[in-house]
């Protein structure tokens, strides 16, 4: 049998061409590779029955000085490359010329790929590292650390690798999540609350990995939070301060004055909806019981429109301090809220109202000073 036999049956793919490309030479593995029996592939050129992806190859480099192996992109079927691994021999008679070559080779484009994503997955991690506040670290089913290394190892005042070889239950006795570890080790993953550790916020992420990771059992990716947990206390402080602030402007807003013995005012100042005017009969109605007030001065000098549920709830508040034994009286009413009263229908007839508040207080003195206290005399 000949070596000629011996190539049509290879678990290669065998093919000859001639010094124009044509091709003369064909086996079963490339009719299986490259779905082109022989008959309909001898004679034609190698870039007609192998046509190329790109534009950048040429078929012409087989014959190049020093050329005897590489990988081909190929048009496979829908468009699709095809990644053929090849290396050849050239025939070149005793003038240096080329009498012919042949190529030996295979469909690599599953293997290339699986190759080329696994240094771009590198490539990525690498970057990560380098470049975002975190740190990788691996741990063996002991707690036996791996791997560490990343950006906030250096944050952290620590070399890559500081604590590999030393088993993280000792290394963070104090301080670490080990529960979260020991639950990784059992298969759970866990995202950690942030925590701090070396004088830094970090958040945590435990990943237990499969059998064959390299006798890893845990991977970790731990974020520097530090700044985010900075601010995220700053803002909390500032929602208090402001808070606590809107609380005195509130108190400020609505001050409840005892002008005079027995009788308290009320300055109404600003907008005025349902929900401040709730929040303003609370208080006033409480200052009311507390203080045992006789009148009550709603002073409306400082408002000049409100709606009409706001004045219904108004008028609902002289009628509550009405029920505590005292008397409600309202002063500084401009033309637009008495409008907006009329269009209640609100009988205002058992109301004392008056201009100003001056005139108001002048009242009540008066009221009080005409209510004399019984005396009983002994018969």
């Amino acid at each position: 049998m000949d070596e000629r036999t011996l190539l049509q049956d290879a678990p290669l793919v065998v093919i000859d061409v001639d010094p124009a490309l044509r091709v003369s030479g064909w086996n079963r593995r490339a009719e299986q590779t490259f779905k082109t029996p022989q008959a309909a592939a001898l004679g034609r050129g190698l870039d007609e029955v192998l046509p190329l992806h790109g534009t950048a190859d040429r078929w012409t480099s087989l014959f190049e000085p020093g050329a005897d192996s590489r990988v081909w992109e190929l048009r496979g079927a829908g468009d699709q490359p095809m990644l053929f691994e090849s290396w050849w021999q050239v025939d070149r008679g005793g003038d240096g010329e080329p009498r012919g070559a042949t190529l030996y080779g295979h469909d690599a484009t599953s293997r290339i790929i699986v190759e080329r994503r696994s240094l771009l997955e590198s490539a990525m991690l690498q970057a990560i590292k380098e470049y975002l506040d975190i740190a990788l670290w691996a741990i063996d089913r002991k707690g036996t650390f791996l791997y560490q290394d990343g950006k906030g190892v250096r944050t952290a005042g620590m070399s890559p690798h500081h604590y590999v070889g030393q088993n993280i239950f000792d290394v963070y006795r104090e301080g670490g999540d080990l529960a979260g570890v020991t639950r990784a080790l059992h298969g759970e993953p866990i995202s950690a609350l942030p925590a701090e550790v070396h004088g830094m916020h970090w958040q945590t992420w435990y990943i237990p990995m499969q059998e064959n990771a390299a006798d890893a059992a845990v991977v970790g990716i731990t974020l520097d939070v530090t700044e985010a947990r900075r601010s995220e206390i700053e803002l909390r402080t500032k929602l208090e301060l402001i808070e606590r602030q809107q609380e005195v402007i509130r108190e400020l807003s609505t001050p409840i004055i005892e002008v005079w013995d027995g009788v308290l005012t009320l300055p109404i100042v600003g907008l005025v909806d349902s929900v401040r005017t709730a929040e303003i009969m609370d208080n006033l109605l409480t200052s009311v019981a507390r203080t045992r007030a006789r009148y009550a001065i709603l002073d409306l000098t400082g408002v000049e429109v409100v709606d009409t549920g706001t004045a219904g709830h108004l008028i609902g508040m002289i009628q509550a301090i009405r029920l505590l034994g005292a008397e409600g009286i309202l002063t500084g009413i401009h033309p637009t809220i008495a409008q907006t009263i009329v269009a209640l229908g609100v009988d205002l007839a058992r109301v004392a109202v008056f201009a100003k508040l001056r005139d108001a207080l002048k009242y009540c003195i008066v009221q009080m000073s005409q209510r004399k206290p019984t005396t009983v005399t002994a018969k």
